[in-house]
């Protein structure tokens, strides 16, 4: 299982790990923690050093609640982070974090090589035709609604079925458009809630019959550590258990922002296989 990024074939078929990387203030973990350009390639290069295969940018939170951001502010936010990585960095291979089809653009004849798009082409109805016009990989996520709505969205027939049904439609809806390289993303935390999300992870095996690379983003959610009744900055130790099981059942990207632990589940996991 290959992808093409930026003529580079990715074989898919040993796990990879993404690495997050927020330049937003406000995003449920890390926001804001890093407010000048050196510190975003301070904190790619020590991803790379720990084993990441690909870092995703991102300039728009996503969490429940987070503030609503301007098309401009988002690309006056991502693009010089885009162009430094691509400068500092020129092999590595940059996701972008957007559901956005003009910030997809931008960035990519910047230099990235991938697009992540939370609604997977419901909040931008050209996004579809803009990645396929650019020839990146896509990430289509599962999302009912947007990050404001969400957490009202939750109510399902058959959550799995519903879940894969989606996806059925948006491959068929890309593969019309000519896009090659589709990565599906189940969206851990989007329009579930924490019982939803724990259903979704045990039945994570059957999106494999997707015959597509499979992304699970389960870094330090509320379903780790709402269980636990602690916080994001406590939930390290859960989020390496919940990527582990994602292995297992078939994942092969881990989106985290601990690239070290990540990598050491793929390790450890493909030693057991072999």
């Amino acid at each position: 299982m290959y992808i093409n990024c930026k003529a580079r074939l990715i074989d898919l078929s040993t796990p990879k790990v993404m690495g997050i990387l927020n330049i937003t203030p406000d995003s449920f973990y890390d926001g804001g923690y890093r407010e000048k350009l050196e510190d975003h390639l301070l904190q790619a290069e020590k991803m790379l050093k720990e084993g990441a295969d690909f870092i995703d940018v991102g300039a728009y939170s996503s969490r429940p609640g987070a503030t609503d951001i301007s098309e401009a502010e988002e690309l006056q936010r991502i693009l010089p982070v885009v162009e430094a990585l691509v400068k500092k960095f020129p092999e590595l291979i940059i996701s972008v974090d957007t559901f956005r089809s003009e910030v997809a653009r931008q960035c990519v004849e910047a230099g990235a090589a991938m697009i992540n798009d939370i609604s997977a082409g419901n909040l931008d109805k050209t996004m579809m035709e803009t990645v396929a016009r650019l020839q990146v990989p896509y990430i289509m996520m599962h999302m009912r609604g947007n990050p404001k709505t969400m957490k009202t969205l939750n109510q399902y027939e058959d959550l799995t079925r519903d879940v894969l049904f989606y996806f059925s439609k948006k491959i068929d809806r890309a593969r019309e458009m000519g896009i090659n390289d589709l990565i599906i993303d189940p969206g851990f935390g989007f329009s579930k809630n924490i019982a939803q999300n724990f259903e979704l992870l045990s039945h994570l095996e059957l999106f494999k019959n997707l015959n597509l690379p499979l992304l699970c983003g389960l870094s330090r959610k509320s379903l780790i550590y709402k269980t636990f009744n602690t916080t994001p900055e406590e939930a390290l130790n859960g989020t390496t258990v919940l990527n582990t099981i994602s292995l297992m059942k078939g994942a092969n990207i881990l989106r985290v922002h601990d690239v070290k632990e990540a990598a050491e589940c793929v390790k450890l996991v493909q030693r057991l296989r072999n």
